[in-house]
């Protein structure tokens, strides 16, 4: 994980930062709310801890302007002021966990990492990525090496199932159901005629093959020979 943590007190920091080192993960630390956003906004983060009584900005401020840019990063509160009311406005200006201080450090490693977990699965997938094969599923765009490549509306679906499933053999019987939902064999020639033209179009031109043809078993999309 890489987290940005935003804290004055230097031994709260301190001892925040080598937790998370010990675990060997990364995290940055600034010590006035100014700073804290300004790194906030320059660099992804997988999580950040924030205090909400900094000087310069206040905690609070910080995260309403990132909420407000559409910074969707998860944030957890670390702050003296536990208040119900103060862990209730926390959440309601856009945080998503709020600690009070003094804290345990393995609650507040936990806490992050259930945000992170939370955060990932949320998230829906928008690229896929195969070395230099990538497809943008909100633009329905394709491109290799940088060079944009035009299929059909089958063929990105085809495409798409096979990046889903990367490296792993992808069966007849799987593609009938998932991309032409067939859910008996149609006893013809369909795959055979899309995964011909779809290689035609991802590989041809290429100096690396990317969809393999499995003998006996079906399909695979890989980086591998």
């Amino acid at each position: 994980m890489n987290i940005l943590l935003i804290e004055d007190d230097q031994n709260v920091a301190d001892f925040v930062e080598k937790g998370f080192v010990d675990k060997g993960q990364t995290i940055t630390h600034a010590a006035t709310g100014i700073d804290g956003l300004g790194l906030a906004k320059d660099e992804q983060y997988d999580a950040i801890i924030i205090d909400r009584m900094l000087p310069e900005l206040d905690g609070m401020s910080i995260i309403q302007s990132l909420r407000e840019e559409k910074n969707n990063t998860p944030i957890l509160i670390l702050s003296a002021l536990g208040e119900v009311s103060d862990r209730i406005n926390g959440l309601k200006v856009g945080a998503d966990d709020y600690l009070a201080k003094p804290f345990d450090f393995e609650e507040l490693f936990t806490r992050i990492e259930v945000l992170v977990r939370r955060r990932d699965i949320d998230t829906p997938v928008t690229r896929l990525k195969v070395a230099d094969l990538e497809l943008d599923l909100l633009a329905h765009e394709v491109q290799r090496a940088s060079q944009k490549l035009a299929l059909q509306p089958r063929e990105f679906r085809l495409l798409e199932y096979l990046m889903r499933n990367a490296d792993q053999i992808v069966t007849r019987t799987m593609l009938l159901e998932n991309v032409w939902d067939y859910h008996f064999d149609p006893q013809t020639n369909v795959i055979d005629v899309h995964i011909s033209r779809l290689r035609q179009k991802i590989d041809k031109e290429f100096d690396k093959p990317l969809l393999h043809t499995v003998r006996g078993s079906g399909y695979m999309l890989s980086d591998e020979s």
